[in-house]
């Protein structure tokens, strides 16, 4: 029902990819899409010559998708264990163990990459419910991080475009792995 509606926005990917290029300094760059869809994420990324981008998502759609897979998040891949040097997702809200899914994705990181998590308070707890039942607010969302991963992670927050297609604001917040 949801498969053509893409949540990420051109000019957000835009400042992700601005900060990926000025902190990661490879000729070949490889990340992770979560929660992708119609991998719109993906091949964004993979317009640029130095990017080499896949995306899951579990819906069976995924695999009618250029650079797509079938994959619950939540779940460990021994292959894709320090493999990238970048996961994004704007679809941690989705998670029923957000926590879980974070450790699952530092894991996927090598050490000092990053996970880029686009948020909005669409993310907060007052939109959570069946669909997506993680829920929190954007001010709380470091605190939180913090918590459970301690010094394990560094959090940067970027204020990404001044509204979404949805307009609420949109904050990035970058772990690195430590």
């Amino acid at each position: 029902k949801k498969i053509h509606h893409i949540w990420a926005d051109e000019e957000n990917l835009i400042k992700i990819f601005n900060f990926i290029k000025k902190n990661i300094y490879k000729d070949s760059i490889k990340g992770i899409c979560h929660g992708s869809r119609n991998g719109f994420e993906q091949n964004f990324f993979n317009k640029k010559k130095e990017f080499e981008v896949i995306g899951t998502d579990i819906s069976e759609t995924a695999k009618d998708y250029k650079n797509s897979v079938v994959h619950d998040f939540h779940d460990e891949k021994k292959e894709w264990l320090n493999n990238f040097d970048f996961v994004y997702s704007n679809s941690l809200d989705q998670s029923f163990d957000p926590k879980k899914a974070l450790q699952i994705w530092l894991d996927q990181i090598k050490q000092n990459r990053f996970i880029i998590i686009e948020h909005t308070d669409q993310h907060g707890v007052i939109s959570s419910g069946k669909m997506d039942p993680f829920g929190v607010e954007a001010n709380f969302f470091p605190y939180l991080l913090t918590e459970w991963f301690g010094h394990l992670i560094s959090i940067k927050i970027i204020k990404g475009v001044k509204k979404n297609k949805n307009n609420a604001p949109v904050f990035l917040f970058i772990l690195k792995k430590n």
